[in-house]
């Protein structure tokens, strides 16, 4: 039962983590990077997995048993193994996608001292801010919450609607990937799955199509089609070299 218990509050954590990291992304996108409304992510509905890992994670290092004898050096400690913690998880998790799938889901290239360009030095410091804001304001919060989660199991039926839904965009963004690899494969490149988006929608716009938020690969061209201009916009910025380094093997 314990276990049980425990599984509906992890999947609590993740489900809302996922959803509030997605909010985070879209207007991040919107108002820093993209500048437009683009749905974020390898997925198709209003949740980022790594955000809800994260915040799952970040909850269970808050309870390490960290007992220096110094109060402010524990939880110096603890933040510390926070921003570890989820360098160490953006870094699997973009290594699987660029290896398993050949899909780039972010680029650090440009930053000073990335490693393959996954992680770096400066997103590292910001994911330890992130923390020590989890730790000393979401933290209580997050406590109260699972509390109230767990006094009403009840609401595991909405997780459980969640985890079905969830699997059935896993399963169809799957299926998208796989013909995204099967392209990356054949031409030796990694796609940038960001930039592919934003191109699907450019082009939509400018053929004056219907713009989807929601599904940003439907359109009237196949993405065969789409990831041929794509594949060719990036030979014809880098002629081989820089396009290739950046989105590229």
């Amino acid at each position: 039962m314990e276990f049980y218990v425990a599984l509906l509050v992890a999947s609590f954590l993740f489900i809302t983590g996922s959803m509030l990291g997605w909010v985070i992304e879209v207007l991040f996108r919107r108002c820093f990077t993209a500048k437009k409304w683009i749905n974020p992510g390898f997925l198709t509905g209003p949740y980022l997995p790594l955000y809800g890992f994260g915040v799952a994670g970040l909850f269970a290092v808050s309870f390490l048993p960290v007992n220096t004898g110094m109060p402010w050096l524990d939880s110096l400690l603890i933040v510390l193994i926070m921003g570890v913690f989820m360098t160490l998880i953006e870094y699997v998790a973009g290594l699987i996608f660029i290896k398993g799938m050949k899909i780039k889901l972010w680029d650090y290239s440009d930053r000073w001292g990335n490693i393959q360009g996954i992680i770096c030095p400066l997103f590292s410091i910001i994911w330890t801010v992130v923390g020590a804001f989890f730790y000393f304001v979401i933290r209580p919060y997050a406590i109260d919450a699972v509390a109230w989660f767990v006094r009403n199991l009840g609401f595991s039926f909405v997780v459980g609607v969640f985890t079905g839904f969830f699997i059935i965009d896993l399963a169809h963004s799957f299926n998208l990937s796989a013909k995204i690899r099967k392209f990356a494969k054949e031409h030796n490149i990694v796609v940038s799955f960001e930039k592919l988006k934003e191109k699907v929608r450019d082009r939509s716009v400018e053929e004056k199509e219907r713009v989807s938020f929601v599904f940003p690969f439907k359109s009237t061209r196949s993405l065969d089609e789409h990831l041929n201009n794509y594949s060719d916009d990036m030979k014809n910025r880098g002629k081989g070299g820089k396009a290739r380094n950046v989105d590229g093997a």
